[in-house]
């Protein structure tokens, strides 16, 4: 696993927890860093993709709330998580190419969450940037 996928798990990992206790991502993101506890500490870019998801948070949500045929409510709180990453990839990072993004993402949903989750995956960040070439 390289630098970067472990950092996006990280940051999932921070975005999932901030989810289940209805918690901003940036208060938890702080509490990792302070006390990281047991783990290694948080990547450089595990902090970068959290604060920007945080920092974005509402036009993300929207984003996938256009272009979803789940609301957010609906969906296994990984799959938002791991979908939040990636639309901040695609959308703010230009540093990461889109395709990487959405490659990315269908792995990490192939890890951690439902057999469904690659294709509700793929298929929704397939909607946001449209066919590849």
């Amino acid at each position: 696993m390289g630098a970067r996928t472990k950092a996006r798990k990280r940051a999932i990992d921070v975005l999932f927890e901030a989810d289940q206790r209805g918690s901003d991502a940036s208060t938890v993101l702080q509490e990792r860093i302070g006390e990281p506890g047991t783990e290694a500490p948080l990547p450089v870019y595990s902090r970068e993709i959290v604060l920007g998801v945080a920092a974005h948070a509402s036009e993300i949500d929207a984003l996938i709330e256009e272009k979803s045929s789940w609301p957010l409510s609906r969906m296994p709180a990984v799959d938002r998580a791991i979908v939040r990453v990636a639309l901040w990839e695609i959308q703010y990072n230009d540093e990461v190419p889109n395709g990487v993004a959405v490659d990315e993402a269908v792995e990490l949903a192939t890890k951690l969450s439902t057999d469904d989750s690659p294709a509700f995956v793929n298929g929704l960040l397939g909607a946001v940037i449209g066919p590849r070439s």
